[in-house]
């Protein structure tokens, strides 16, 4: 019995620390060759657990692709082909039309209208900027209560009201038509300038050559060694003629004037009885400068050739048609006159 049992023990028991072959439970009671190839099982088992233990452990095909080529490479690599990805996208997408903006209305009931138009909205404060992305439209009107600042073009399909209107640059109009043009500084026309109703010069005007139609001047002043060339002939026009008197030289006679303060013709009709003397009166309509004018005479009859006449009495306002010898009686006698200003004021 207790054979049996020491038997049982000893198959059973285990040396503490052997591997995964255990040797015989009683190699003392095996005989010698059975000893032996357990204990050569045994040592064969330990050696190949050593080799497994040993040996270097396989490793994955992403770690030896990542041993082969360089991290940051690879990185940088990468950044290249997104930022050409990026860069064709953009090419293929800059070539397409950009698609058509619709803009949507907004419908306002007339109840909105009315309760917009009784009421006045306030949107934001002083110190804030109001931004609109997308299109505006006004169809009532706009006030702006203080300074407008336009950073693009402005497109007006109307006319436009100013009060003012001060531009700093320059200024391309096609058609202006203003009710007054106040130009400060110097202006210049390039093309045809047609003034309808008049034109007033305050002060000096420089003209270097002129095609003018009629002008009417109050006075003309040709300064250093100026020229007047008229090729045409001269006129010399007036609303009212002088005043004619007839005097003792005539002799009963009368006399009458067709002309102006500048020139005209006078018809005598002799009287009876002529004699020498101041024949007519002649009073300007209107009088001339401080200092007397110049009278120049021409007799335009033939029947009075040896008639001696001269002006007499001349002064600003008049003159007299005299002769030195007694015309011819009951003839009709035709005498011209010229005056010219002796100073200018």
């Amino acid at each position: 019995m207790d054979a049996d049992k020491k038997s049982e023990d000893v198959k059973t028991a285990t040396p503490a620390g052997s591997g995964e072959h255990p040797p015989a439970p009683n190699a003392l009671a095996q005989p010698n060759d059975e000893a032996t190839d357990a204990s050569m099982a045994n040592g064969e088992a330990a050696d190949k657990d050593k080799a497994k233990s040993k040996a270097p452990k396989k490793l994955s095909p992403l770690k030896k692709l990542s041993r082969r080529f360089n991290i940051y490479l690879l990185l940088f690599g990468l950044v290249i082909v997104i930022g050409g990805g990026v860069v064709a996208y953009s090419y293929i997408t800059g070539k397409k039309a950009p698609p058509p903006v619709s803009i949507a209305n907004q419908t306002l009931t007339q109840g909105e209208l009315k309760q917009l138009a009784n009421s006045n909205a306030t949107v934001g404060g002083s110190g804030q900027t109001l931004t609109v992305q997308g299109n505006t439209v006004f169809s009532g009107n706009v006030l702006i209560r203080s300074n407008l600042n336009v950073a693009g073009a402005i497109q007006l399909g109307s006319k436009l009201d100013v009060a003012q209107f001060n531009v700093s640059g320059s200024s391309n109009l096609a058609t202006t038509q203003a009710n007054t043009l106040q130009v400060a500084g110097s202006a210049t026309f390039q093309g045809v300038v047609t003034i309808q109703n008049g034109l007033a010069v305050n002060g000096n005007a420089s003209i270097n050559a002129a095609t003018i139609g009629t002008i009417t001047a109050n006075k003309v002043i040709m300064s250093g060694n100026a020229q007047l060339e008229i090729p045409n002939h001269i006129s010399f026009s007036g609303s009212a003629a002088p005043r004619i008197a007839n005097q003792s030289g005539l002799g009963g006679g009368s006399a009458s004037i067709n002309g102006t303060d500048t020139s005209g013709t006078v018809t005598i009709n002799t009287g009876g009885s002529p004699a020498a003397g101041c024949m007519v009166g002649l009073t300007f309509s209107q009088a001339y400068f401080s200092t007397k004018p110049n009278v120049i005479l021409s007799l335009e009859s033939s029947n009075a050739v040896a008639l001696q006449y001269y002006a007499g009495s001349l002064s600003t306002t008049g003159f007299n048609i005299c002769s030195a010898n007694a015309p011819p009686a009951n003839q009709q006698i035709a005498i011209a006159y010229f005056i010219t200003a002796s100073a200018a004021q």
